[in-house]
């Protein structure tokens, strides 16, 4: 269980990762992006219990948490806009936004506004359609007055939702920004609205989530395609953690690298599981280590366990490796 793994230890120099790995995923355990957790805006009790929560993503949510009433969508926007001013907020890289949609007059206000503070890295984009959505974002995000003190380019999170989405997939997840990066954004993962897009769709939603296999591996493989991280969907049962923990697992056997939560009791199940497991650990380390001598005595592939282990392998432990190391993980040492 991953539970059982302390932080501690580091692989040692026969085990070290290639410059590419170690640039994408050897980091601090804080890079790692695996719970994205919804926070209302609409409470100023909420915002300030947001203070306390360990998700590695704090989502401020403008958009469905939030009254459609204009008043209301400025009362927060404002909120949020005050809070943001706060000494005590979060470590910036976890703060995201997630802003109203570009169809509704309420989009330009929260650019204009929110995106002037420095604090906030990653914008969570509802209802994007296509790669010309994108292109509209980005020229909006690219003016002075919302550029503001950014030391670094905005992540930009488009939100798969409905079919419209899914056909133009290639589109969105290869949406390069024909602005200078720093100023029009840059594309960062791939997030997935089940609920949205099963009211699009008229799919019916079971606990079994077969009916959204196809839909989950489409956004999971295209992330890939374009070397971007997937964020799996919300799980709606809140209180089974149980239930909780199996839809995690079945979202990172997909391929995705995160989940949203809407309830801070979601996080921790969410954290432990978007990590490689002590026994998928054991076995990253020991190819690397046995791979280190076979290639050493220009062998190609070894045998482990009855297993025939070969570059695909490799590059599969290399990877699992190097995100244990991200979540401060113990991996083991070979003499």
């Amino acid at each position: 269980m991953t539970s059982a793994l302390t932080p501690s230890g580091t692989l040692r120099k026969s085990l070290s990762l290639p410059a590419r790995a170690r640039r994408k995923y050897t980091t601090s355990a804080g890079s790692l992006r695996r719970s994205y957790l919804y926070v209302p805006c609409s409470s100023d009790k909420l915002l300030e219990k947001s203070l306390s929560v360990n998700s590695d993503i704090i989502i401020y949510d403008l958009e469905d948490s939030v009254s459609p009433v204009p008043k209301d969508k400025e009362d927060a926007r404002n909120r949020l806009q005050t809070f943001l001013k706060r000494p005590d907020i979060p470590n910036s890289e976890r703060i995201a936004i997630r802003v109203n949609d570009i169809s509704t007059p309420f989009f330009k206000d929260d650019v204009d506004q929110i995106l002037r503070s420095s604090s906030v890295r990653t914008l969570i984009l509802p209802k994007i359609h296509s790669g010309e959505d994108l292109d509209y974002v980005s020229s909006s995000i690219s003016t002075p007055i919302s550029i503001s003190e950014r030391e670094k380019p905005l992540r930009i999170v488009p939100s798969i939702e409905s079919a419209r989405a899914l056909w133009n997939l290639g589109g969105i997840a290869g949406w390069k920004t024909k602005q200078l990066p720093l100023n029009g954004g840059v594309l960062s993962a791939l997030l997935f609205a089940a609920e949205d897009y099963c009211a699009d769709t008229s799919i019916l939603r079971t606990r079994s989530r077969q009916e959204l296999l196809y839909t989950r591996s489409q956004i999971a493989i295209a992330a890939k395609a374009f070397g971007l991280e997937s964020v799996d969907m919300v799980c709606v049962h809140y209180k089974d953690l149980d239930y909780l923990k199996e839809e995690c697992e079945d979202g990172r056997r997909l391929g995705f690298s995160g989940k949203q939560a809407i309830h801070p009791s979601q996080v921790d199940t969410i954290q432990s599981t978007f990590v490689p497991t002590e026994k998928e650990i054991l076995r990253a380390a020991k190819i690397l280590y046995q791979m280190k001598d076979a290639h050493a005595s220009q062998k190609g592939a070894i045998g482990l366990e009855g297993e025939m282990i070969d570059a695909p392998m490799i590059k599969q432990a290399e990877k699992i490796v190097a995100i244990a190391k991200a979540a401060q993980l113990k991996i083991p040492t070979f003499d």
